[in-house]
């Protein structure tokens, strides 16, 4: 799937639509992507604020997306784990960018190379209009080299 087509339906589907989140970015090479949470009467707690399932469903499927693009089919790519740490109110606009560095993907390809399984942990903040951090997520990722795809090398691997 295209990340344009993918980024469209996104912002169609229920669950995003309806809390306000609105994906802004999403790379060709599927390395980086921008999502925003606006400020809706719908979406607000008991205080006025952004609902904190809120802020964190904007942040739930971009890190296994990205990571299971960038890595290709040769790999399971699986949500394992995640925190959440509310830093202050958010009012308004909020956003958070999500960036998958060669540094990452190439440690992520070396623990997997024999098949076994990797775990790691990628953090993402949430900010609002000034860049203050509203919130800071952290998801663990699970990735596993597939069998079939066990003893090549990525650059190897029949296309």
């Amino acid at each position: 799937m295209h990340p344009t087509v993918l980024r469209a339906g996104f912002n169609c589907w229920p669950p995003f639509l309806f809390a306000g989140v609105h994906v802004t970015h999403l790379s060709r090479d599927w390395r980086h992507a921008r999502v925003e949470l606006r400020a809706r009467p719908w979406n607000r707690n008991y205080v006025g604020t952004h609902f904190g399932g809120s802020l964190f469903a904007m942040t739930d499927p971009f890190w296994m997306i990205l990571i299971l693009r960038a890595l290709g089919r040769d790999y399971f790519v699986w949500d394992k784990a995640a925190a959440i740490e509310f830093v202050k109110p958010g009012r308004g606009t909020v956003h958070a960018a999500f960036d998958l560095d060669d540094a990452t993907l190439d440690a992520i390809r070396q623990a997997t190379a024999d098949g076994s399984k990797h775990l790691v942990w990628l953090p993402v903040e949430v900010k609002d209009a000034d860049g203050e951090t509203v919130a800071r997520v952290r998801k663990q990722v699970y990735i596993r080299r597939k069998p079939a795809a066990r003893g090549t090398t990525p650059e190897s691997a029949p296309a």
